[in-house]
């Protein structure tokens, strides 16, 4: 037992001393938008040795380096960054304001009251700036800071209420597609399956709603081919008829 616990304090003793030679910098990198764009980045920061893990924040547009200050500095690693022109890093504070806008596309936001809810729900969150609903597109964009909340809170918070966000874009290169699912399919099992899709960009399944919503890519596949996907993959998916509203406007 002596020699076990003896062994535990050497090996914690080690994490301690590794975890004291090394140094975290985040850093923003406004070129940065993407994950094409973040790998571009470590493969920037591979030609300092000293650098070791790098966490990004593409919604913040922030990278968190982790580095050993024996073998390289902040200037260094600053250094790297600029030589690749697109890529140049600024010091990162949390205090400052990082505005950012995403457009979710509501296909179960039937009418005015509907908006009314979502709007109730997110205007006092922390970090919404502003909110911008379109009911004759079933889209709402919203203007938010990143260092105060992000985009995956903003749509748990209208999940919550009852609707199926996904991503809207503005391109016709984009699809939109909305079915009525079981309430066994209602699963994350189900979003892993319908992301297996090649043409597949978002998903969001609603569990209180049964409803699962896609937005795809029409240049790779038809609304009847993706349904046909969708089946393909064992779930009981129907397009439902056209909404009737039945609540009283307010």
């Amino acid at each position: 037992m002596k020699k076990i616990l003896s062994l535990a304090i050497v090996l914690l003793q080690i994490a301690s001393a590794s975890a004291a030679d090394s140094d975290t910098l985040t850093v923003r990198i406004k070129g940065m938008r993407c994950d094409e764009c973040a790998h571009k980045v470590m493969t920037a920061l591979d030609s300092d040795d000293g650098v070791g893990d790098i966490q990004f924040n593409l919604e913040r547009r922030t990278a968190t380096i982790c580095y050993d200050p024996a073998k390289t500095c902040a200037d260094s690693i600053y250094a790297c960054l600029d030589a690749t022109k697109r890529y140049k890093a600024s010091p990162y504070s949390a205090d400052e304001v990082i505005l950012r806008g995403i457009g979710f596309r509501i296909d179960d936001m039937f009418c005015q009251n509907c908006i009314n809810r979502i709007v109730k729900r997110l205007e006092p969150m922390e970090g919404v700036d502003s909110l911008a609903p379109h009911l004759d597109k079933q889209y709402v964009f919203i203007r938010y800071d990143a260092n105060r909340t992000a985009k995956d809170s903003i749509c748990a918070a209208i999940n919550k209420l009852g609707f199926t966000p996904v991503n809207y874009y503005t391109s016709d290169k984009i699809g939109y597609a909305y079915y009525n699912i079981p309430a066994e399919a209602a699963t994350q099992e189900t979003v892993d399956a319908l992301y297996a899709i090649e043409a597949v960009e978002d998903v969001n399944v609603n569990a209180r709603r049964k409803s699962v919503a896609v937005t795809y890519f029409t240049k790779d596949m038809t609304a009847e081919q993706l349904l046909d996907k969708v089946r393909s993959a064992g779930i009981a998916a129907v397009v439902p008829p056209p909404h009737v509203c039945k609540e009283k406007q307010e």
